[in-house]
Parts: C-alpha cells; structure tokens; sequence
C-alpha cells in the first residue's frame, strides 16, 4: 500500500460515487459497472488507487468498485 492514501472525505449523494462493498459481499454478475476507474465525489481513481474516506480505507478494484480494506487511523 502507498504511503500517502487521498483522504476523500464522506460520500456526497449528489455526486457520483462507485458503489462500495465489505470484502466478504458478493458482487452480482447483474450490476452493469465495468467502468475502468473507480469515482469518489466526481473523481475519477485508478484502478488499484487507495482512498480514505473517514476511517475507512477503499481500493479500488476491477470493474470499478471500491472495496473496504478495513480502519485507519488518521495521520
């Protein structure tokens, strides 16, 4: 993992946003994603981009889906 991770603050319901998952959810076949990049607020990030958002570390993942990796702590 990088050792600067983008602190990207909550999610803003009026701006785009990649769905998020738990690492143990099960992404459906059915989800019309495949977007190449991962959108956080209208940011674009890069397939393999770590963020934060709160305590929460996401990464981004295939198909464009951000994955929770769990805590941390603020630097």
């Amino acid at each position: 993992m990088p050792h600067h991770v983008p602190d990207v603050g909550s999610p803003d319901p009026e701006r785009k946003t990649s769905p998020i998952f738990d690492e143990y959810d099960e992404i459906s076949l059915d989800f019309e994603l495949e977007e190449g990049v991962c959108f956080f607020n209208d940011v674009a990030y890069p397939i393999g981009q770590y963020v934060r958002s709160g305590s929460e570390l996401l990464h981004c993942e295939g198909r464009g889906v951000w994955m929770r990796e769990g805590e941390m702590r603020p630097d």
